[in-house]
């Protein structure tokens, strides 16, 4: 038997010294390779003999090396970015083709595709772009949540350079916190779940942050409608250390404020100030100690807050008098980490992370009122009411990546999640005339350990055949409970020619944690909470089968089918909010369970100067809670039976570039009464001259109505500019292009005028966007 020796190293960008994720490493004589991990290590062990080697990534200029393999060999490979309309030169290597792959049900996302595309109010949004795939819906007009395969936002494992983010949205959920400037890769994950991910029902959304430039200095921004932004990169030290900072900030506030405040002074003569913002900051260090050690520290923090500052100077009864009232309402995310990568042999490469997640909600409103009593004394009158809730995590963890040959890609690490829940804390203070009051209910705080311990191999048998196949253990112990969970995963692939596969996947998924979501409005109120003895944890098991096919080089074909089953989800009872602290959170909602099956297709043209995809999913969706809905199954709200997505960019040349996004949606699902009744009642009221009686509305079941289809069309034209100092684009664009009335929301309104019987009724509906222009300028250097 011959001699074996392992070819080993980082594969980066020519240019800045990015490493590259996913990069193929393909042996010609053999037929077969690997792919660089998440950090752009490779590792390849062969027969001593001579091999040509060929390194690709998509959007870079291929590499072929001849190499004689004699000895364990380090080898950092550079590849070059290349002109996108030039196909053949950017064709991926066949390791890096659809039905090579183990895994299903996973996309990954260019950052390129995502600025190009045409986006809401000028804003690029990673989330905006994810939304258009198929098996993902964003819950509502102009959203940033993420409903995948039926379940809730709450399901998704959102990770920003491998930390938790619990809340992904700006604006009241209509932009994410995810800056496209600051972001080197994505990839969404909707079934067939690798053992190295957990807590999570639905999805996982990886988002990795870029390194910085090593070698040169370089910036980037945009002046937008809304909002402006800025990143800088470069080198600390160079071909060592490097960093990158990329802020955003917007502006409404600013212009708003003088128009709210001179429109209140015409009213009535009130002193107002009002306005709503957001920003986010990210930054990162990039250290490389030596080829087999390197140290990377990240971080972001952004926050939303609307505030109101109102007073009001009037006399009465010949006395001085001031009313001041001032709210605010502040929502936002503080995530950091501390990464080491160490290369501990050429087979066997380790990455120890210590992390810091935090999310918080606030709401502060207060009143108060300075009079004159009879005696000529002033007299203060106050009111304050104050909530806040949030989740705090520690996280301590080690990964490994073991490559003992090709037909074996091990991974394996442990890890510990200390989590703090501050379920919600109430305080009203009062002081009027002599009568004060403080007033304090608060949840107790709930501290809790989730750990775990992973393992998974994606090996081959044969030629054919390739199988992921792993354990996740986990151990959650909140207060006096410990829940306990092994969860198998299995991927597999099986070969037809060379250029098709069949695919199947089976995934059991525990999240330990729960999101109170209020229904009933728009704010982001929603509270973190842990599983309990009366609210055990959510438990999910999804089987998908699929196809894959390389067309042509070029096109990319998969049609996925899948069922899951969700179980010990949860929902408000009714007339429960978050704002009710008189009893435990467990005493408010219902337990129940939920299932969601359906078909997936996806055809996707990556390169050359008509790029682009169609997806289209066919899907169901349902809930079942006991004592809701008289125990009788329901639609999800979002279930939706048909969605249709078309993506186009076209770039005929280097100065422009024109992108088309047009998507269709069966409605989402209502609750509305079909009839009114008569209450007899000895209580009368009138309205405008009628005299009528209170009514009933009789509702059959929940969601029992279906909102009109939903449709849009968005255009997007960038124009590029080489200038002495780099490159400007004017990008334009335009929102739901032909004016579509989408329902935003529905409700009966009357015909007539009159609010009595049924036979004046009719359905009305609140569109939220007409068409929406949008110009921004932007600018690399």
């Amino acid at each position: 038997m011959a001699q074996k020796y392992t070819l080993s190293g980082y594969i980066s960008d020519s240019t800045s010294g990015e490493q590259l994720l996913g990069a193929s490493v393909y042996i010609s004589e053999l037929k077969d390779g690997t792919a660089s991990n998440l950090y752009g290590f490779y590792s390849i062990t062969l027969p001593a003999g001579k091999y040509n080697v060929v390194y690709s990534y998509v959007g870079y200029k291929s590499k072929q090396l001849t190499i004689n393999l004699s000895e364990n060999t380090s080898l950092n490979m550079e590849l070059g970015s290349v002109n996108v309309l030039n196909e053949v030169e950017i064709t991926a290597e066949r390791s890096n083709q659809i039905q090579e792959k183990t895994q299903m049900s996973t996309i990954s996302i260019s950052m390129d595709k995502v600025k190009t595309l045409p986006s809401f109010m000028g804003e690029q949004d990673v989330i905006k772009t994810l939304q258009l795939l198929p098996g993902v819906q964003s819950g509502g007009e102009g959203g940033s949540g993420l409903y995948v395969r039926g379940g809730g936002p709450d399901q998704n494992l959102i990770l920003l350079d491998g930390v938790p983010v619990y809340n992904a949205s700006h604006l009241f959920g209509f932009f994410s916190v995810f800056n496209a400037d600051a972001i080197n890769s994505v990839e969404l994950m909707k079934g067939g779940f690798p053992a190295r991910y957990g807590g999570r029902l639905s999805s996982v959304l990886d988002i990795r942050m870029k390194e910085g430039n090593l070698n040169e200095f370089h910036g980037e921004g945009s002046i937008g409608i809304i909002s402006s932004k800025l990143s800088l990169e470069g080198p600390i030290i160079k071909g060592k250390t490097s960093f990158i900072v990329s802020g955003r900030r917007t502006y409404i506030d600013i212009l708003s404020r003088p128009l709210i405040k001179a429109a209140a002074q015409q009213q009535g003569g009130s002193d107002v100030v009002a306005g709503y913002y957001f920003y986010d900051l990210n930054g990162k260090i990039n250290h490389k100690f030596s080829d087999r050690s390197r140290l990377f520290l990240s971080a972001y923090t952004g926050d939303d807050k609307f505030y109101a500052d109102i007073k009001e100077e009037y006399e009465l009864d010949g006395k001085p008098n001031e009313d001041h009232v001032e709210a605010d309402l502040t929502w936002g995310n503080k995530i950091a980490a501390l990464r080491w990568n160490y290369m501990i042999s050429p087979k066997l490469f380790s990455n120890a992370t210590l992390t810091y997640s935090r999310y918080k909600f606030s709401t502060d409103a207060g009143y108060t009122q300075k009079t004159t009593n009879d005696q000529g004394d002033a007299v203060e009158n106050s009111f304050l009411q104050t909530f806040y809730s949030g989740i705090d995590d520690i996280t301590a963890k080690v990964d490994f990546d073991y490559m003992p040959s090709p037909n074996h890609f091990i991974k394996f690490g442990v890890g510990d999640i200390y989590h703090t829940f501050s379920p919600g804390a109430s305080q009203t203070r009062l002081d009027f005339d002599e009568f004060e009051l403080d007033s304090t209910i608060k949840s107790n705080t709930i501290y809790a350990h989730e750990a775990y311990a992973y393992i998974e191999d994606d090996f081959k048998i044969g030629h054919r055949l390739k199988i992921n196949a792993g354990l996740y253990a986990t151990a959650f112990n909140p207060k006096d409970t410990t829940f306990y969970s092994v969860q198998p995963r299995i991927a597999a692939r099986f070969l037809i020619g060379q250029k098709a596969s069949i695919k199947a996947s089976y995934a059991e998924m525990m999240q330990p944690l729960h999101l109170l979501t209020n229904p009933t409005i728009g704010l982001p109120t929603d509270l973190w909470l842990p599983a309990t003895t009366k609210v055990p944890v959510e438990y999910s098991r999804q089987i998908a089968v699929g196809f894959a096919q390389t067309i042509a080089e070029d096109y990319e074909l998969s049609i996925e089918g899948y069922y899951k089953t969700m179980d010990n989800l949860i929902e408000y009872k009714d007339g429960q909010s978050f704002q009710v602290q008189d009893e435990s959170w467990e005493e408010k909602v219902e337990l129940g369970r939920g299932w969601s099956y359906g078909m997936e297709l996806f055809f996707e043209k990556k390169v050359g100067k008509v790029s682009g995809w169609i997806g289209y999913t066919l899907s169901w969706t349902e809930r079942q809670f006991d004592k809701i809905n008289f125990g009788e199954v329901f639609p999800y709200k979002y279930d939706r039976r048909h969605d249709i997505s078309f993506v186009l960019t076209y770039k005929p040349n280097e100065d422009w570039d024109i992108g088309v996004v047009w998507v269709y949606g069966t409605g989402n699902a209502y609750t509305l009464g079909l009839e009114r009744y008569w209450q007899y009642t000895t209580q009368i009221h009138e309205f405008e001259g009628e005299i009528w009686l209170p009514e009933i509305e009789h509702v059959e079941s929940r969601n029992n109505f279906r909102a009109p289809a939903y449709h849009r069309l968005d255009l997007g034209l960038n124009m590029h500019k080489e200038t002495r100092w780099g490159q400007r684009t004017w990008s334009l664009g335009l929102y739901n292009a032909y004016s579509r009335q989408n329902p935003f929301y529905i409700y009966w309104g009357y015909s007539d005028g009159l609010i009595s019987g049924n036979s004046n009724r009719e359905l009305k509906q609140v569109a939220l966007f007409p068409v929406i222009p949008s110009i921004s300028y932007s600018f690399k250097f």
